[in-house]
């Protein structure tokens, strides 16, 4: 029996017939949004083999059942990270067990830093479409012709107008723009946000796209969410550090929480 095979056993076991139709990856100091969870069910990533080990404040380690208006949910309130173990595959298991669970789409969100000047901490940023700086992939060794995944329109179009309705909705300015993933843990020098903001980056940060490229290899749509906890090296006087990011994301959480709720309320 394979570890994705456990999982589901585990979970099966556990949850008793609650099927989740979407998955939420909740990134630093999102945690707020899981109050707003009517919970069926909770598991610890320690209980699931081969579930990555959540070691970055802001990161609980929980998978969490239950609905948000109407719509039933599984929400991993934390993730791994590349820089943490040196695998961009860290996450392979859990998206496997999302999918394999039922869930139709997938939401991710992640703290990052901005590179546009009117995108300041504490904004929110829908992401388009992003740029791998790391030069890994998580199917890195993956068998078959699946591997060759098609990346245009990773960022699903439909799903990402829905959570463009939704901002509308709340009267919430939602930029847009597109991700740079480094591979981190040391944040980035001036000298490579200038050269990413020449190649097109609006955002920069440490996780998500290994999962973007998961879930695109099992089939799942997705839509993503940037918080911005920063200006990008070089940006601004303040120095950057991973207390500013949970801070600036805590400071982002009602808007996240109110463009989440109206996001699933109509799925």
């Amino acid at each position: 029996m394979t570890q994705v095979q456990e999982c589901v056993e585990i979970i099966n076991q556990h949850v008793k017939g609650f099927k989740p139709k979407i998955g939420l990856i909740l990134g630093s100091g999102l945690g707020q949004f899981c109050d707003n969870i009517n919970i069926k069910s909770t598991l610890n990533f320690t209980s699931l083999p081969g579930f990555p080990v959540a070691g970055v404040g802001g990161h609980a380690g929980k998978l969490l059942f239950g609905e948000v208006q109407g719509t039933s949910v599984v929400v991993m309130q934390g993730r791994a990270h590349y820089y943490e173990h040196g695998k961009a595959d860290i996450m392979a298991v859990a998206i496997e067990v999302l999918n394999a669970i039922g869930c139709q789409s997938l939401v991710l969100t992640n703290a990052a830093g901005s590179t546009l000047e009117k995108a300041s901490p504490g904004s929110v940023m829908l992401i388009t479409d992003h740029i791998n700086m790391t030069g890994v992939s998580p199917l890195f060794g993956a068998d078959g012709n699946e591997r060759f995944v098609n990346m245009v329109n990773a960022y699903d179009p439909k799903l990402s107008n829905d959570m463009r309705i939704a901002a509308k909705a709340n009267n919430i300015n939602l930029f847009e723009g597109v991700y740079a993933w480094f591979s981190g843990p040391q944040f980035e020098t001036p000298a490579e946000i200038r050269a990413v903001k020449m190649l097109g980056a609006d955002a920069v940060g440490m996780s998500t796209v290994p999962e973007v490229i998961l879930a695109r290899h099992q089939g799942i749509q997705l839509c993503a969410l940037s918080v911005i906890t920063n200006y990008a090296a070089g940006m601004s006087e303040s120095d950057i550090s991973h207390e500013q990011t949970i801070a600036f994301a805590s400071k982002a959480a009602d808007t996240v929480e109110k463009l989440l709720n109206s996001y699933l309320k109509n799925q």
